[in-house]
């Protein structure tokens, strides 16, 4: 009796001897299968330039200060600027007082250190401002953008410490708005092909071109220059210059007629001689181009935030229309035709909304590539903006084709959205190169080239 209770207990031992090896391996291949999954998605992220594998979590939720800032804003948008629009709008009256209100709420040198004068907020709480700035009024946005992006950002990160002391304080304090001289009549999408040369005398430079589109122009303290210091073709002898209007040889042409945006001014500025000094050279000699289309990677992102608010703003107005119109004894909202606009209107805004947080969130965290980022929330929401703003209209009927209602204003202002900061053409050119690039390399913002003939000629400057 005593030899088979210890026979069965030594078999029930060996058993669970058995057991235990067979979950051991179990274990082990599982966390084998693991692995190899793990390393097929780290060679296929590698491998697919659409994909960033990153370590960071995904949290759609904003900061308090980041709801601090989105609230101010539309506050003041709802109390200072919105029972005075249309009146701007007739009169093509720029909003200095309000910009000068919104510098002083820190709206004008959100991304610059706080040493400088500025916020040192990150780029979600920049994207925040401009959306909500823009749901009102466009025209007041792209002011923003403008010099936070590209005025304010270049100087920061490119500029010496006397160039810095000297404007970045005003300008980030809303003191005086900054201007981005890029585009040119025969230099639109093709910016390596401007024209504007600056050639050393000394101690300064004279500048000799003319500058078209410049948002901002005649009412900015300072201007990004780009012109032509060397003789080599293409991207290469282009320098970034900071040039003050009240500097001998520099004059404003005109203002641009425009379509949209009326109460923006956009000019036509010639140098003639313009004097410039040396010091007032940004960054080295060449390296202008690069300057310029690093700072237009993060405007992008800017201007995704703007087709966003204005999109906001059109949909807010066909909802509120739709529950008050009333048509064959109901409000036009319960009609399925006009619910299904509205359902996609929403859709698409989430959707743009969507690729811009997500390129300000690249940016915040230092993303070697952000430039296909932001192109392809730029190229989305710009022709989002344009479709909303179409079925917006759409949903007022004849009454949004009148100049006295907003949806007209919004429908005129969306369109310029896919041209400027570029095209949605090279928008799709940033996206396809990064895409088809070899693995590992990081593609190039556009002038490689000359864009491709009959790619697109519509200016992408401001």
């Amino acid at each position: 009796m005593i030899a088979f209770l210890f026979s069965s207990a030594a078999c029930a031992f060996l058993c669970l001897l058995n057991l235990l090896n067979l979950l051991n391996l179990l274990n082990l291949l599982y966390f084998l299968y693991l692995l190899y999954f793990l390393l097929l998605v780290l060679a296929f992220s590698r491998r697919c330039a659409s994909i960033a594998f990153t370590p960071f979590a995904m949290d759609f939720s904003f900061t308090d200060d980041q709801r601090l800032i989105r609230d101010t804003v539309r506050q003041f948008m709802e109390a200072e600027v919105r029972p005075v629009i249309r009146q701007y709008e007739r009169e093509e009256k720029f909003a200095a007082a309000e910009l000068r209100k919104l510098g002083e709420l820190g709206c004008c040198g959100m991304l610059v250190p706080e040493e400088w004068g500025g916020g040192g907020a990150d780029t979600v709480s920049y994207v925040l401002m401009l959306e909500e700035v823009a749901r009102v009024d466009a025209s007041i946005a792209v002011a923003l953008s403008v010099t936070n992006s590209v005025a304010c950002l270049p100087l920061w990160k490119h500029g010496t410490e006397a160039q810095k002391k000297k404007y970045l304080p005003r300008m980030a304090r809303g003191e005086m708005l900054g201007a981005f001289c890029l585009t040119e009549p025969q230099a639109g999408s093709d910016s390596a092909a401007i024209a504007t040369r600056a050639t050393r005398h000394g101690d300064i430079y004279r500048l000799n071109g003319t500058k078209s589109w410049v948002t901002n122009g005649g009412v900015a303290g300072l201007y990004l220059v780009y012109a032509r210091t060397g003789t080599e073709p293409g991207a290469r002898g282009v320098t970034a210059f900071l040039v003050e209007p009240a500097f001998p040889g520099f004059h404003l042409s005109r203002y641009e007629d425009k379509m949209g945006l009326r109460t923006s001014r956009s000019a036509e500025i010639v140098f003639n001689d313009c004097e410039v000094p040396v010091g007032n050279r940004l960054g080295e000699e060449g390296q202008g181009l690069k300057i310029a289309l690093e700072a237009l990677d993060s405007g992008r992102v800017g201007i995704a935030a703007q087709a966003v608010g204005i999109a906001q703003g059109a949909l807010e107005e066909a909802v509120r229309y739709a529950k008050q119109r009333r048509a064959f004894g109901q409000t036009i909202s319960e009609f399925q035709a006009i619910q299904w606009m509205l359902a996609d209107m929403q859709t698409e805004i989430e959707a743009a909304r969507g690729l811009t947080y997500h390129a300000a969130c690249l940016r915040d965290q230092g993303a070697r590539r952000l430039g296909p980022y932001a192109s392809r929330a730029k190229l989305y929401a710009g022709e989002m903006v344009n479709r909303v703003a179409y079925k917006a209209l759409q949903v007022h009927g004849a009454i949004g084709y009148s100049r006295e209602s907003n949806i007209e204003r919004i429908y005129r202002d969306a369109r310029v959205i896919s041209i400027y900061e570029g095209t949605s053409e090279i928008q799709r050119l940033i996206i396809a190169r990064d895409l088809l690039a070899p693995a590992g390399q990081v593609s190039v913002s556009v002038p490689r080239q000359a864009a491709a003939p009959g790619t697109t000629t519509a200016k992408g400057g401001r």
